[in-house]
């Protein structure tokens, strides 16, 4: 791959020239911000199966992307290509953390006994590339939604022996995961949904799925696997209706069948818009919940109702996002930010993968530098307490403290006239509040 192909890492050029070339202007891994280097807040990961699997499809045109493994034909050779390719662009990128699904890295067989022995050979190939690179896994899954058997779903399915299949699947995985030391391990559900409530009985498939996550977690503590569990939503895609359609309802489900000690969310940002919500939002309520796990980073098109997994390169959004890991101190126990994202159908050269990548891992330093700001300078906090200060005193303290009754609000509000009320509110200033976020984007990544 040209000259950059020759490079050790991809270096890290500054802002001074504001034209894009393969080089970071605001990522620099040991630059410390907010007390924690930046490696430390964001944790980049590259999702393998967009990066080295995925081959620029859409539902409309074949595949574009050029890779130098393309010439191969013997599965078990391809794969084990892909793995080396691998390991060498998360080494030039300066990333520390990949992701994988199983189907992604290795060939399936005739039987799942045969698929374990492909998969097998492919994970000796990965753990000898982590031991002499020390590139961790921040997370693996089961692909339970490509293969036709998963057309009605997995742990949802309403047969017995796809079900069956699936966790049998899953054990495998797990396993994997303990071997290779994964910080984390995901549930997609990619087809965990239904396409018509007639032919669906909503609430045994709903069972069925949470019985499938307690015998992982029973057999996460068989064989002492401590990875972090994560959930991640999607309200729609393939299915018409996922039943962990956003944070919210997935937090439900969690609690309503005693997992929320086991499990917390793994937010994506394009997800979140199909769920009409923004990014913020989504971090928001897994945080307020005491649930925010990990994040894919990603973003799609507002002009185009579909799941894009276009690389994040909104700096409002990333400020939006990193504001809520700041505020919450990191962005999980164990969380970073996967790249569940891939390059647009014409861009499918190996330098289009690494300016993508590239762009995100910018956008989301650029995104740190700012919320850091906004915190050291104690904008939103200021207008937080001030909005809330009622809260702090006299009959709003005996609320916040739970300490009234109805009678006692009663008592208080009885003769409170209708402009007393009103003056009791205040300005919310939202376009004085986006005009000066405005102003912070354009300062705080000037003065980086």
């Amino acid at each position: 791959m040209s000259d950059l192909w020759k490079t050790d890492t991809i270096p890290f050029v500054g802002n001074d020239d504001p034209r894009q070339g393969l080089g970071f202007h605001y990522y620099q891994p040991d630059r410390v911000v907010a007390g924690k280097k930046m490696s430390e807040w964001l944790r980049f990961g590259v999702a393998y199966w967009h990066s080295f699997q995925q081959r620029l499809v859409d539902p409309f045109g074949e595949g574009t992307a050029q890779r130098p493994y393309d010439s191969l034909t013997d599965p078990l050779e391809l794969a084990l290509a892909k793995v080396d390719y691998s390991f060498e662009f998360y080494q030039k990128l300066g990333v520390e953390y990949f992701c994988f699904h199983d189907r992604d890295i290795a060939p399936e067989g005739d039987t799942l006994r045969e698929t374990n022995q492909n998969l097998d050979k492919v994970v000796d190939r990965i753990e000898k590339r982590q031991q002499e690179t020390g590139i961790k896994l921040l997370w693996n899954t089961c692909n339970l939604f490509t293969n036709p058997r998963f057309q009605a779903g997995a742990a949802t399915s309403p047969f017995a022996d796809v079900f069956a299949y699936s966790g049998a699947q899953l054990k495998h995985s797990l396993e994997i995961a303990k071997r290779l030391g994964a910080e984390n391990y995901v549930f997609w559900g990619g087809r965990e949904g239904y396409e018509n409530l007639w032919n669906t009985d909503l609430k045994r498939e709903q069972d069925h799925m949470a019985s499938f996550f307690h015998a992982a977690v029973d057999y996460a503590k068989e064989i002492g696997l401590d990875s972090q569990f994560l959930i991640e939503p999607k309200p729609k895609e393939p299915t018409t209706h996922q039943y962990d359609f956003d944070a919210a309802t997935s937090i439900a489900f969690l609690k309503t069948y005693g997992l929320d000690d086991s499990f917390k969310l793994n937010l994506e940002g394009n997800h979140a818009n199909l769920a009409g919500h923004s990014y913020q939002h989504e971090v928001r309520v897994a945080r307020s919940a005491g649930m925010l796990g990990s994040l894919d980073a990603n973003q799609g098109d507002k002009l185009l109702g579909w799941d894009l997994d276009e690389f994040p390169s909104d700096l409002y959004e990333t400020t939006a996002v990193m504001w809520e890991v700041l505020s919450e101190g990191s962005i999980g126990p164990r969380g970073g930010l996967n790249f569940d994202a891939k390059p647009r159908r014409s861009s499918y050269t190996e330098e289009d993968l690494f300016a993508a990548h590239i762009v995100g891992m910018d956008s989301y330093a650029a995104g740190l530098l700012v919320a850091a700001k906004l915190k050291e300078d104690g904008f939103i906090d200021e207008i937080l307490q001030k909005r809330y200060s009622s809260f702090d005193q006299g009959i709003g303290k005996k609320i916040e403290d739970g300490q009234f009754t109805l009678a006692d609000l009663e008592e208080y509000s009885l003769d409170k006239t209708q402009s007393e009320l009103m003056n009791a509110n205040e300005p919310g200033e939202l376009e004085t509040i986006k005009a000066t976020l405005n102003n912070y984007l354009v300062k705080a990544l000037a003065d980086a």
